[in-house]
């Protein structure tokens, strides 16, 4: 039999030739360059997956964007497929990714504005400052846009210059932050010491600076924390504290802490810790304020904790909007690292990048892996399977703010605060129509009507109580006839509503629940992960819905109980408690 050749070997060798190029997009050499300047230089055992954001972020502060072509050769210095990085690039909502060519023709604007438009500074003219401030700014090369809630509620309206917040603004004041050419966060330099416990029953005030490392040593701080990895305090005796101290998980949750604590220490080594510090509520404030003034009342919480549940690393996860928070929580841990009072686990922080469902445990622990923030199916729980496949302590900035003043004073002295029959101090972030807004340090159980009067100045000039909401955009909203419940975890679940991170909202006679609740509608669909269709599509359509002046109440109600039942995490399952309880109590508005 004859053999006839399919293909010549010249044909074979191009096939070959072919075949051994890579596909797809290629880095060029000065991307590779500028990446690696950024980044620095790959390690004999390449980059750390987990890292992704980070240099997502080293990328984005140096150009103002993320140039594709950076990514392409960000992927490859990290040896991840160009799907993945592009994949987390988009999902959050401080990366703007710009095509161009090589040579970077695509830009991004010199500044960029953001101007909050939550509920709190809808309320105090956010749309207005909206409104004027394009036709203001000229053509300057400036991009103004809208931003969920930026967590300084209590200085409504507040924009965002870069990095630089403008508290009370006005198109005036925003355009003399952009001329002042200072685009990142002040820090104050004054080194005070305050101790919030002072502050129990009271109004946290303006403070001129904060309580560095010197200071907080010099006033007994860490000795609490040395003394446990010493041997001469108990650790048992520590986690006995906090069991009868009666906190609870402060970043909304409400789980007891002792108990998270005790679970979590009987898993298996080596156990993480992973902190929440994203505070991304609508109406929530309260762990920046504390961080402002005393950063270290909180990493003495972090030692403390580590120590006696058995932890070897913590991961600190800070809203990338707190550009300033940031900033001196990095000095601080230098400092604290450079002349440690103790041995220390090892600390990182990490910073967000702007994406309220990163609040969810399950989502944190996915970004700081450095991935999506979507929130993973349960079981297993993270105490079990949590980050990076390790047991995992989960806790919210304020819950570790206290864990030193517990112990030191006594489980008693925290659990004796409370009014009808609840125990504790609660840190309610107050805004809205009230005259003096900010963060109150007064004790569980307290009525909103209570807060307002003997907290707050009472009601803005002008306004009389209508309506309020007791734990931001997730609690629901209540009448001003409900304003003599307790304010605490488990007693506004009867009523529709719970207290969450205890972010008061408050709402006057010229307002309208309905605003309101499609204001929260609106801010779920745009921040859903858009992993599950009931909350994906459920928020948006009721958002479109609820601008009819007519509710149709059959097919929200049906959209409610699809979102409530189906949706896997929170968000879509609370977005519904706004609109039931405008069509509970607020019925008169969408008939």
């Amino acid at each position: 039999m004859k053999v006839v050749a399919v293909v010549t070997a010249s044909e074979l060798r191009e096939h070959i030739r072919r075949k051994s190029q890579l596909k797809g997009r290629q880095a060029d050499e000065d991307s590779l360059a500028e990446v690696r300047a950024l980044i620095g230089a790959r390690p004999a055992d390449g980059h750390r997956r987990d890292l992704l954001i980070e240099h997502l972020h080293q990328l984005n502060d140096a150009y103002r964007c993320l140039h594709d072509r950076h990514l392409v050769a960000l992927a490859r210095e990290m040896n991840l497929p160009m799907a993945e990085v592009y994949e987390v690039a988009t999902f959050y909502h401080h990366f703007e990714v710009v095509k161009g060519d090589a040579n970077g023709d695509g830009q991004a604007p010199a500044v960029t504005v953001r101007v909050c438009d939550g509920l709190s500074c809808e309320l105090a003219g956010a749309r207005d400052v909206l409104a004027r401030l394009p036709a203001l700014l000229g053509a300057r090369d400036v991009r103004v846009i809208a931003a969920p809630c930026i967590g300084r509620c209590e200085q409504a309206p507040v924009a965002l210059v870069h990095q630089t917040p403008v508290p009370l603004a006005t198109p005036e004041s925003i355009i003399y932050a952009l001329n002042s050419a200072s685009t990142h966060y002040p820090r104050a330099q004054a080194a005070i010491n305050f101790i919030a416990a002072d502050w129990a029953e009271k109004s946290i005030p303006e403070w001129p600076g904060h309580t560095d490392y010197a200071t907080y040593r010099a006033h007994g701080g860490y000795a609490l924390a040395v003394s446990l990895v010493n041997g001469k305090e108990d650790a048992e005796r520590v986690l006995h504290a906090m069991e009868n101290s009666g906190l609870r998980g402060l970043g909304g949750a409400g789980f007891p802490a002792g108990r998270k604590w005790r679970i979590v220490q009987a898993q298996h080594a080596p156990r993480l810790m992973a902190v929440n510090i994203d505070e991304g509520e609508p109406g929530t404030f309260k762990d920046r304020t504390y961080l402002e003034r005393d950063p270290h009342r909180f990493l003495e919480g972090v030692l403390i904790a580590a120590q006696v549940v058995g932890i070897s690393a913590c991961y600190l996860y800070l809203r990338d909007e707190y550009h300033g928070c940031r900033a001196l929580l990095q000095a601080e841990i230098a400092k604290l690292q450079a002349d440690p009072p103790c041995p220390l686990p090892h600390i990182e922080l990490r910073r967000g990048a702007g994406a309220y469902i990163c609040g969810e445990e399950s989502a944190m622990i996915e970004s700081i892996e450095g991935k999506r923030g979507e929130p993973r199916m349960r079981p297993p729980y993270i105490a079990e399977v949590g980050l990076f496949g390790r047991p995992t302590l989960m806790h919210n900035f304020e819950t570790l703010y206290w864990v030193r003043d517990i112990v030191q004073k006594g489980p008693q002295w925290f659990g004796n605060f409370g009014h009808n029959g609840r125990k504790g101090l609660r840190s309610f972030s107050v805004s809205g129509r009230v005259k003096q807004p900010g963060v109150k340090l007064a004790p569980a159980g307290i009525t909103a009507q209570q807060l307002i009067d003997d907290y707050c100045g009472g009601m803005a000039d002008g306004h009389t109580l209508y309506a309020y909401l007791p734990g931001g955009a997730s609690g629901g909203i209540f009448p001003a006839s409900h304003a003599h419940l307790p304010l605490d975890f488990d007693t506004l679940q009867p009523h529709g509503g719970f207290i969450g991170s205890a972010a008061v909202i408050v709402l006057g006679q010229h307002d309208k629940a309905r605003d309101a609740a499609l204001n929260m509608m609106r801010f779920f669909a745009k921040e859903s992960c858009g992993q599950c269709t009931p909350c994906r599509v459920g928020t948006a359509k009721a958002a479109k819905l609820m601008q009819a002046p007519s509710w149709d109440h059959a097919t929200l109600e049906d959209l409610n109980a699809v979102m409530a039942d189906a949706s896997i995490c929170g968000l879509g399952q609370a977005a519904p408690n706004p609109v039931r309880c405008v069509q509970q109590y607020f019925s008169h508005e969408v008939v």
